[in-house]
C-alpha cells in the first residue's frame, strides 16, 4: 500500500464520481489520475528518480492536487509549499531538501526565477500557467531551469506523458519516504519532517476510523495544503472515497457558509482563528443541516467558542484535537465528552499509546505534569538533514527500529486517561493555527538598519489563539514606527509571522548568562 493508491483504488471503484470540486472545477477521480499519470511520466522524462524531492509552490488548486500525486507516482517525495512564502525561505528549502524539480504557478515565476541561480540542485520546474484556471486542465507552460537547454510548451510535454503512460509505474513501499513537510524550528531555519507512505497511511487510518467517515462525506478544506491539517483532508478524502470542496483561504467566511450550504457539506475542518471568525457573522441564516461534523486542531478552542458553535450546529459532532506534524495526529475527544470536560484534548486515537513522563523518561501518574511521548505507525522518521535535532526528539523505544516521540509538550492525564495540555517546554508561539518559531521573526526584525535588538513573543488574543508581540530596541540616531516593523515584515516574512503588537523599549531584560529574559517581557505584558 502506498498514498498514491488512494487515488487509484477510488479511481476504480468510483470512476465517475466528482473527487474535487475547487471553483467552477468539478474534476472526478478518473480524471484526476489520469492528468497524475501523465504528469509522473512527464517527470520521469524530464529526469526524477525514485525518491528524488519535488517542491510543489501553489495555491490550493485542482493542480496542486494532480501534482502531489503525480510525485508520488514518479516514485519521489513531494514538498508542499505555502505559495505566500518569501524568496529566503523557498531558497532555504529547496537547498535543505536539494529538490531536483519545482512545480509552480505563473503568479510565482518572479520569486521563483529570483532564488533560481542560488539552488544547484534543481534540475527543472514545471510551471502552470494560472492554477486553477486553465480551461484544458493541461500544463500551459513549462520553463527549464538553465541547465536543461529546452524550453517546450504544455500541451507538447502532455502529449509526450500520454506517448509514455504505458511505461512500467514507479514501484515504492510503505517504508519510502513520500513527503518532507515543512515546519518552524527553535533555531530559527524551517525543519523538515520526514513522513514514509506507511506513517502517511497510519495517520490517515487513524482518523478516518475515529471520524467515522465514509463515501458519503463531503469535506470542505479551507487550509493550506502546505499545512499538515489541510493536506491530510486531501488525502484522508479520497482514501475513503469522498468529495473534497476545496478553497483558496478562509479571507471571506460569508463565502465559504454559502459555498457549505450550496455543496452539502458534511465534515468542515478548523482552527481556532476560524472559529473566531465564523462567531462573528449570523450563521443563523444559513442551512446547515447535513453538517456531520466540525473538527479543531492546531490549538485549543476557548471553552466559550465551543458552547457557542453547539448552539449554532446542534446536529453537528464536534471534535477537540491535538497533533503535531512529527506525528500528524495523538488524540480526540469524543464529542459525548465535550460537556463534561470541554479544555481536555481527549484519549489517544486509535493504533496509538500515549505516555506522560518525567525528566528521567519515568512514567507520572494521574494528575502529574510531564512531556508528553508518543507511540505509533504514524510517527514520523525525523528530521531532514538536522541529526542532532532528531536524536533529541525521536528516540528509540521498546522493540527493534521502533520510534518513540518527545513532543516538548507539557501534559497532565486525570484518572480516567483523558488528556490535559499544560504548555510547551520551548517558546514556539501557536498563532491562526500555524506553529511559530520566534527566532525567525527576531532575525527578520534584526536585519533592519534601523534595529539594535528584538524580542518575540506570544501573548493570549481570543481570535489568534496567540498574537505575535515584538520588543524593539532601535538603533540611535534612527526613527523607528510601529508600521515601519509590520511593513518589513510583511515583506520578508509569511502573513501569519507578522507581529500584531510593538513595543520600543531602550533595552531588553537579560538573564545572568546574557539571554533575554522573555519571560520577563511577558509578564510585563500582561
Amino acid at each position: 500500500m502506498n498514498v498514491h493508491r488512494f487515488l487509484e483504488r477510488s479511481a476504480q471503484l468510483r470512476s465517475d464520481k466528482t473527487a474535487l470540486i475547487c471553483g467552477a472545477e468539478r474534476l472526478s477521480f478518473a480524471e484526476i489520475n489520469q492528468k497524475a499519470d501523465l504528469l509522473a511520466c512527464y517527470l520521469i522524462e524530464n529526469g526524477l528518480q525514485r525518491q528524488d524531492r519535488v517542491v510543489i509552490f501553489l495555491e490550493n488548486s485542482s493542480e496542486a492536487v494532480i501534482s502531489l500525486f503525480a510525485v508520488l507516482k514518479a516514485g519521489g517525495v513531494f514538498v508542499l509549499l505555502n505559495p505566500g512564502m518569501k524568496e529566503s525561505k523557498l531558497r532555504y528549502i529547496l537547498n535543505d531538501c536539494q529538490a531536483q524539480i519545482i512545480i509552480t504557478q505563473a503568479s510565482r515565476l518572479k520569486i521563483v526565477d529570483h532564488v533560481l541561480p542560488d539552488c544547484p540542485a534543481l534540475q527543472h520546474m514545471v510551471c502552470f500557467q494560472s492554477a486553477s484556471r486553465n480551461e484544458s486542465g493541461e500544463l500551459a507552460k513549462i520553463r527549464a531551469h538553465d541547465i536543461l537547454a529546452t524550453v517546450c510548451d504544455g500541451k507538447q510535454a502532455m502529449a509526450r506523458g500520454a506517448r509514455s503512460s504505458t511505461q512500467k509505474p514507479v514501484s515504492v513501499i510503505d517504508v519510502d519516504l513520500a513527503a518532507i513537510i515543512y515546519t518552524s524550528g527553535s533555531t530559527g531555519e524551517p525543519k523538515g519532517v520526514v513522513s514514509t507512505h506507511g506513517n502517511m497511511i497510519a495517520a490517515a487510518n487513524s482518523i478516518i476510523t475515529y471520524l467515522e467517515n465514509t463515501d458519503d462525506d463531503i469535506v470542505l478544506n479551507t487550509l493550506p495544503l502546505s499545512f499538515d491539517y489541510g493536506l491530510y483532508q486531501l488525502l484522508m478524502t479520497f482514501h475513503f472515497g469522498g468529495t473534497l470542496v476545496l478553497e483558496k483561504s478562509f479571507t471571506y467566511p460569508f463565502q465559504i457558509m454559502q459555498k457549505l450550504v450550496a455543496e452539502k457539506v458534511t465534515g468542515f475542518p478548523l482552527v481556532p482563528t476560524m472559529a473566531a471568525m465564523l462567531l462573528k457573522i449570523d450563521l443563523g441564516r444559513f442551512d446547515c443541516r447535513n453538517l456531520r461534523y466540525l473538527t479543531n486542531t492546531g490549538a485549543a478552542l476557548p471553552v466559550a467558542h465551543i458552547r457557542k458553535l453547539q448552539e449554532l450546529f446542534p446536529a453537528s459532532r464536534i471534535y477537540s484535537m491535538y497533533g503535531l506534524t512529527e506525528c500528524k495526529r495523538v488524540s480526540y475527544l469524543p464529542p459525548d465528552q465535550l460537556n463534561i470536560r470541554p479544555d481536555s484534548v481527549g484519549i489517544a486515537m486509535p493504533n496509538t499509546e500515549v505516555l506522560i513522563v518525567d525528566s528521567l523518561g519515568k512514567e507520572v501518574g494521574p494528575q502529574q505534569i510531564g512531556e508528553l511521548v508518543v507511540r505509533g505507525a504514524h510517527v514520523m522518521q525525523g528530521y531532514w538533514n538536522a541529526p542532532e535535532e532528531t536524536v533529541r526528539t525521536f528516540r528509540p523505544g521498546r522493540y527493534r527500529e521502533e520510534v518513540l516521540l518527545f513532543t516538548g509538550d507539557l501534559f497532565r492525564k486525570d484518572e480516567e486517561g483523558f488528556l490535559y495540555f499544560v504548555a510547551r517546554k520551548d517558546d514556539l508561539i501557536k498563532t491562526r493555527g500555524e506553529r511559530v518559531s520566534p527566532r525567525e521573526i527576531e532575525n527578520a526584525l534584526c536585519a533592519m538598519e534601523e534595529v539594535t535588538e528584538a524580542a518575540v513573543v506570544g501573548v493570549p488574543d481570543d481570535i489568534l489563539g496567540s498574537a505575535i508581540m515584538a520588543f524593539v530596541v532601535p538603533r540611535a540616531g534612527y526613527l523607528l514606527t510601529e508600521v515601519m516593523v509590520q511593513a518589513h515584515c510583511n515583506k520578508t516574512l509569511e502573513s501569519f509571522m507578522v507581529p500584531k503588537y510593538v513595543e520600543f523599549r531602550s533595552s531588553l531584560p537579560k538573564s545572568p548568562t546574557g539571554k533575554v529574559d522573555k519571560k520577563s517581557l511577558s509578564i510585563a505584558r500582561e
